[in-house]
């Protein structure tokens, strides 16, 4: 199988034609020590994106799991295996980011600290929409702290 030619092979149209192409270019130069070689601009906008990726992973997260709680917490009545699958699993995934990067542990923990608040506000959003109960219902601050929510044992009243 041979390589597609591409019409030029300047670092920016690599990565603007074939991404794929582009990552096994730099990592291969990056191995190799060819450092001159890497098209640097892309590589620390690739890096950085990663970084927000996780942010928005650790979000995204966050919110589920918010939600899950308070529909837990104000609809006993309902609740169900499916809703304490969900729970587990978001602590798990939120308790995994933490552990998997040691070094960004607590640059992550801060933003999930300076995030909470307004993940909770989609969450309370989300748990209205999804239960068709009036927003009001749920609480305007978390009625739960981060320790709680990141706790496998913790489950609302």
């Amino acid at each position: 199988m041979t390589t597609p030619q591409l019409k030029s092979t300047t670092k920016t149209n690599l990565y603007e034609q074939d991404f794929y192409l582009w990552i096994e270019t730099t990592a291969k130069q990056l191995k190799a020590g060819k450092f001159a070689e890497i098209d640097l601009e892309n590589l620390i906008e690739e890096i950085e994106s990663m970084g927000r990726i996780e942010k928005r992973t650790l979000e995204s997260n966050l919110v589920v799991l918010l939600m899950h709680l308070l529909k837990y917490k104000c609809q006993p009545e309902k609740r169900s295996k499916s809703c304490l699958s969900t729970i587990f699993e978001h602590r798990r995934r939120l308790n995994k980011h933490f552990q998997d990067s040691p070094s960004l542990k607590t640059s992550l923990k801060n933003f999930f600290l300076e995030t909470f608040a307004e993940c909770y506000q989609d969450a309370r959003q989300q748990a209205s929409i999804e239960t068709g109960l009036l927003l009001d219902i749920f609480p305007v601050e978390s009625p739960f702290n981060t320790d709680e929510c990141l706790n496998q044992d913790f489950f609302p009243d």
